[in-house]
């Protein structure tokens, strides 16, 4: 019988009695091997590059780039590495955007060593690994979700997933700080996004860039009915 395979786990969170906390409780658990630490989403980032770990337990508020953040650099450029949030916040404007980046498990952080175990198991097996009311949530949202029509075309940018977000939130008037407040990010990430997203869709303005969402509906016009 094939012995179970024991995954290599980063920690990543800010605050430093939760991060060791965390760490030590890991340590306890069958299957489970800690291989390394970070204060913060960019130092996470960092070191799933130089030791290419099986998952990373992500907390979602952090300094300098958040778990959202980090959890879509991290899924964009080591795809073999799947990400678990364990997290205090179980809101939607915690889950949704974190799941969208491409976290495969949500956890919140009165979550017990079984689920943890669990979760970690089940994003190695490529399923999802999420909490019971997390997956009541998600189930809730879809059947409460209205059936959008499809988009006038397939926008020929290559944008992420992040970059639609933040090109939608421009598109509904907000400044560069507001956006950073929504999506809990930096101001100068945000900056950053909307320069990719002028250099992807050729656009001069953040004018032209509401044109632009509004063209490939990725927002739509005010007062328009969906049918």
């Amino acid at each position: 019988m094939t012995a179970p395979t024991t995954a290599r786990v980063i920690v990543a969170d800010d605050q430093a009695v939760v991060r060791e906390g965390i760490v030590m409780l890991l340590g306890l658990l069958p299957g489970l091997e800690v291989v390394g630490a970070a204060k913060d989403g960019e130092e996470a980032v960092a070191l799933v590059g130089e030791l290419a770990p099986d998952v990373v337990l992500m907390d979602l508020r952090m300094p300098r780039c958040d778990g959202v953040e980090a959890t879509r650099l991290i899924r964009e450029r080591y795809p073999a590495t799947h990400v678990v949030v364990l997290t205090t916040y179980a809101d939607d404007d915690s889950l949704f955007p974190a799941l969208r980046a491409g976290a495969r498990g949500y956890l919140t952080k009165d979550a017990g060593g079984d689920e943890i175990v669990k979760a970690v198991q089940d994003v190695m097996a490529g399923d999802a690994g999420l909490a019971p009311g997390v997956q009541r949530r998600l189930l809730e949202r879809v059947g409460a979700a209205p059936v959008v029509p499809p988009a006038r075309e397939t926008p020929p940018d290559g944008l992420t997933a992040r970059e639609r977000e933040v090109l939608s939130l421009v598109a509904e008037g907000l400044s560069n700080q507001e956006i950073a407040g929504r999506l809990h990010i930096g101001a100068a990430t945000v900056k950053t996004h909307i320069n990719n997203i002028f250099a992807k869709t050729g656009v001069r303005d953040r004018a032209q860039a509401v044109r632009y969402a509004y063209q490939y509906g990725l927002i739509r016009p005010p007062g328009t009915n969906i049918t």
